[in-house]
């Protein structure tokens, strides 16, 4: 694989996204780490997954410059299905997930993140969606499970404003279970995936299936329009003026076009 390496040991298996310097996901992530999953649902030794980041970051957001290979709204939306998909199908996959945040999980990185069933974070991490600043809006369910864990008027702040948020305040917002030093996530999460791999398998799988019954017929509808957007959107001129300033390193000049 080009982009994840993944391994497992006492039932855990640890996949570590490794594609400097952000760890953007990219489409080809995606994918791998959609076969990676394939992997471990079949693979009856396996009990528990960890996913972290190499490097500075855990992902730092989707990868910008691939946005620009994209020609069409169609095309675009169809990028954002995926990933809801994708998502969706760790949301729901019957093996424990735990994300281990440090550095930062921000755009497609975080959404990443929520849809893992348990996340640690740096302290000092840094996590947000900051698609807005981009003339863009986040594509991959993100604006269906940020409100789940921090609340309407909190997730709406935190898009509007594209600021983030610390390892810290994402514990006392609820989005995160607990925070740690950056250095000491990864193996209090190999920690907690040995205490939850101690479960038997059924309870496990049955547990995720019945926590996943908090996720109403609405939440499909939003994420479905929120892929219809995200691909309207991405054909303005002012997500083509924001993307090219993320590129240039710049402020977006947007003129509501």
């Amino acid at each position: 694989m080009e982009y994840l390496k993944w391994s497992y040991q006492d039932r855990i298996a640890t996949i570590t996204i490794q594609r400097p310097p952000a760890n953007a996901l990219s489409q080809g992530l995606l994918r791998e780490l959609s076969a990676v999953l394939d992997e471990i649902e079949h693979n009856s030794e396996i009990k528990v997954v960890v996913i972290h980041g190499e490097g500075r970051f855990f992902s730092a957001g989707a990868d910008i410059k691939e946005f620009t290979t994209v020609s069409s709204s169609e095309g675009f939306a169809n990028l954002g299905k995926y990933g809801q998909d994708l998502f969706d199908r760790m949301e729901k996959f019957p093996k424990p997930i735990i994300a281990a945040i440090h550095g930062a999980a921000l755009g497609g990185g975080l959404e990443l993140a929520m849809a893992c069933h348990i996340r640690l974070v740096g302290e000092k991490s840094k996590l947000g969606l900051p698609e807005l600043q981009l003339g863009l809006i986040p594509g991959f369910a993100g604006t269906q499970r940020l409100p789940k864990y921090v609340g309407v008027s909190r997730a709406a702040e935190m898009l509007f404003t594209s600021e983030p948020i610390t390892g810290i305040e994402a514990v006392q917002f609820g989005l995160a279970n607990h925070a740690y030093p950056e250095e000491e996530v990864l193996e209090q999460a190999l920690k907690l995936a040995g205490k939850i791999a101690k479960k038997s398998t059924g309870s496990l799988k049955a547990t995720i299936e019945l926590l996943n019954y908090a996720k109403h017929e609405e939440f499909y509808k939003g994420s479905a329009k929120e892929a219809e957007l995200f691909g309207e959107i991405f054909v303005s001129n002012d997500a083509k003026e924001g993307i090219q300033a993320f590129i240039e390193k710049r402020e977006p000049h947007f003129k509501g076009e």
